[in-house]
């Protein structure tokens, strides 16, 4: 079977997802964490609120070593400041090549309390 470099691409995100998805049952039921909002704050860090009420600190920086397209975000006057919720929930976005899923921002999130 022959992919292109995209759809192979594609594929190995999905399994990647299923994966930390299936890694985070609770009694054999899947995890799935939706943000109901998003505050950008100071010195790069998210406030993040989740519909079953946990609100996690999640610091972008670190991101910056990783993937080249998160530098746009501070090099891009004002664009860290417009992050929005996707629709659904399952994960926020500053344009269409700057994303996080749900699932990041929970897992490797700071929680806080409410």
């Amino acid at each position: 079977m022959r992919f292109s470099k995209f759809g192979k691409r594609k594929i190995l995100w999905h399994y990647r997802r299923w994966n930390n998805l299936v890694s985070h049952m609770e009694g054999g039921v899947i995890m799935f964490y939706r943000v109901q909002s998003v505050e950008a704050k100071d010195n790069f860090m998210l406030s993040v609120l989740f519909t079953d009420g946990v609100i996690t600190e999640y610091d972008v920086k670190p991101l910056f070593m990783k993937w080249d397209v998160f530098n746009n975000l501070k090099t891009i006057r004002g664009l860290f400041q417009q992050v929005k919720v996707d629709a659904g929930g399952f994960g926020i976005s500053w344009n269409d090549e700057i994303d996080l899923a749900s699932e990041e921002l929970r897992l490797n999130g700071k929680e806080k309390p409410n």
